[in-house]
């Protein structure tokens, strides 16, 4: 019996010390696991931009006027030369009752004024016959003897005045006409005003496109340089994109780029045309001041991808800067920063080995690998401070 015991006894004791060393026993932290892989790779830079339409013209009226209604829609299509608008000249402003009393009562002192200047001019014009006569009578007697060459010059110059005064007063004349019609228009009133053919400008197209916009559909007033409508040719797309001034200086014309998010079903391709040298400031959604710059890419895709595009619509644009076929990757999200290099977390069975990592190009999701690893290696994809080099692991 006493053997028994203690048998049982020993027995117990072991299982609580089993049950001890297990549960102080360090747990297998659960990981994602990811596997190192060879897989293209692309390092881009995304941003938004939009198409616009290469050719671009901006129709504006030559000269300040009324403009008639334009009976053009946008998408309507236009050729060199065509009409787009004509262009009246400006109507005269309707008065109100106290303004028009004072614009009558000026034609009507206009009027007498005129009336003042004729009778000046008749009365100069006698005047001057006066004096006409008197030097011919001078004259006359000068030849006889009978007045002295002092009074023949004393005539001659009387008549000369006579005949300025003369001159003056029919130039008077014409000032007091000019006068009362600069009167008369003031009081005539809008209806009365008739617009000839003459008068109107035509503004025609300068080349064969496309309505795009119209910025002025009805009639009414516009100002010299006013624009009235754009016309371009949609097939002629292009895409914008502002980037940022530190990404601009990694893109080169002709740099492949690929467009997404814009509606169709699978992604457009295009080349980079060119890239603005000079940027701007603009202020992000943040409140962020940003140097940015204009890059302008080309579709490379064929146009039937794209037709359904227009002017003015919204793409993703992702500008690749740098492209392998079969290069070495692992999750950007298994690296860590260990002193001034790189390392992850390799599995090593059910244990976790600290390695040093070599990384090459940087794709925002996926990094390449260049010395640390190799192909079908797996990692830990999310290493936290649970993690320790020798740690028991398990996938999750």
């Amino acid at each position: 019996m006493r053997l028994r015991a203690k048998i049982g006894m020993l027995a117990t004791a072991a299982v609580v010390a089993a049950g001890l060393a297990y549960g102080f026993m360090p747990r297998a932290v659960p990981v994602d696991v990811a596997e190192v892989k060879r897989a293209p790779l692309a390092v881009t830079v995304e941003e938004e931009g939009k198409t616009r339409v290469r050719e671009r013209y901006t129709v504006s009226a030559p000269v300040a006027g009324y403009v008639r209604r334009i009976g053009l829609d946008a998408g309507d299509a236009v050729k060199a030369g065509q009409m787009l608008a004509v262009i009246e000249p400006a109507r005269a402003v309707a008065l109100d009752p106290r303004t028009r009393a004072q614009a009558q009562a000026q034609a009507s002192a206009a009027r007498a004024a005129l009336a003042v200047a004729e009778e000046n001019a008749r009365a100069a014009a006698a005047a001057a016959q006066l004096a006409r006569q008197e030097r011919v009578r001078a004259e006359s007697l000068r030849q006889s003897n009978f007045v002295s060459a002092q009074a023949l010059d004393v005539a001659i110059t009387a008549e000369a005045r006579a005949r300025a005064a003369d001159q003056g007063a029919q130039h008077a004349v014409r000032v007091a006409r000019f006068d009362l019609e600069t009167a008369l228009a003031a009081v005539a009133g809008t209806g009365r005003l008739k617009n000839g053919g003459a008068d109107v400008v035509q503004v025609r197209a300068p080349a064969d496109a496309h309505v795009l916009r119209l910025l002025q559909k009805s009639e009414g007033a516009v100002a010299a340089g006013q624009p009235l409508l754009e016309i371009g040719d949609p097939a002629s797309l292009e895409v914008e994109v502002e980037v940022l001034s530190t990404h601009a200086v990694k893109i080169a014309p002709g740099s492949k780029v690929i467009l997404d998010r814009w509606g169709g079903e699978r992604p457009l391709e295009g080349r980079v045309r060119v890239v603005e040298p000079s940027g701007f400031t603009k202020i992000s959604a943040l409140g962020v001041e940003e140097q940015r710059v204009r890059v302008i890419v080309d579709f490379s895709s064929p146009r039937e991808a794209w037709a359904r595009l227009g002017d003015g619509y919204r793409v993703e644009a992702r500008f690749v800067l740098w492209e392998g076929k079969d290069v070495l990757q692992l999750p950007t999200s298994a690296l860590f920063r260990q002193g001034e290099g790189w390392a992850a977390f390799v599995i090593d069975g059910r244990r976790a080995r600290l390695v040093p990592v070599g990384i090459g190009q940087r794709a925002g999701l996926a990094t390449e690998v260049a010395a640390g690893l190799k192909a079908g290696d797996r990692v830990v994809a999310h290493p936290d401070e649970t993690i320790k080099d020798g740690v028991r692991v398990r996938p999750r």
